[in-house]
């Protein structure tokens, strides 16, 4: 499908009436048709023809517009499955906090395991594990979103790609910020206490230059 041609299409119908050029239109529904000898009536009669014209385009729009909904949809899909079988969602584990303050993940077939925790997780920033710790919910987050995706009932749904759309969206936005999370948390590195030491200097310098500075500036 030609999404630029659906772009424009949608351009055109958004342009206030009297701003729309009407042999411009004619020519798109040509495009789209190909009727060749409606195309000419038309033409030949383009201030008569304006509301079929109009009629005409929005019908190809809503159809164009519903069919790329549904190409994204099915894109969207195949994504969370992958997210689906990378995180074990269909499992739907339970998040549970052991006695020692370490978050483990528990299921009805596994033996508890630890998500991922640095070694020395309890040294890190408040920020940095601050990350780790909404990755947890996060993953609630996500298999509350999968389990209402596996429930949702279309049935009797006018729209079954509508109804689907926002919970993809949402869990595809989550994995986008659960892997930056973990990037963050995983390639962390403190600053070496070396490093720290050098800084000072540094630091010290600069206070004296501006001290420095300030006192020239009165003598002059």
């Amino acid at each position: 499908m030609d999404h630029k041609l659906t772009e424009q299409l949608g351009q055109w119908l958004n342009s206030p009436d009297n701003e729309r050029d009407y042999s411009v239109g004619a020519l798109m529904l040509l495009k789209l048709s190909g009727n060749q000898i409606m195309y000419m009536n038309n033409i030949r009669c383009l201030d008569s023809r304006r509301e079929f014209i109009t009629r005409q385009l929005q019908k190809y729009f809503n159809f164009r517009i519903q069919k790329l909904t549904h190409e994204q949809v099915v894109a969207m899909d195949e994504q969370v499955e992958v997210i689906a079988k990378a995180y074990s969602l269909m499992d739907a584990p339970a998040v549970a906090t052991s006695t020692d303050n370490k978050v483990t993940e528990t299921s009805d077939t596994a033996e508890p395991k630890q998500l991922g925790k640095r070694p020395d997780h309890e040294d890190l920033p408040d920020e940095i594990k601050a990350k780790f710790i909404e990755n947890l919910e996060l993953l609630r987050r996500m298999r509350e979103l999968h389990l209402r995706l596996r429930t949702l009932s279309l049935e009797n749904a006018t729209c079954p790609d509508s109804e689907r759309y926002p919970f993809l969206k949402e869990l595809i936005e989550l994995d986008k910020k659960l892997h930056k999370n973990w990037e963050e948390y995983d390639h962390y590195v403190a600053p070496s206490p070396q490093a720290n030491a050098n800084a000072t200097p540094k630091a010290a310098k600069k206070t004296t230059a501006k001290k420095a500075a300030k006192t020239t500036a009165k003598k002059k």
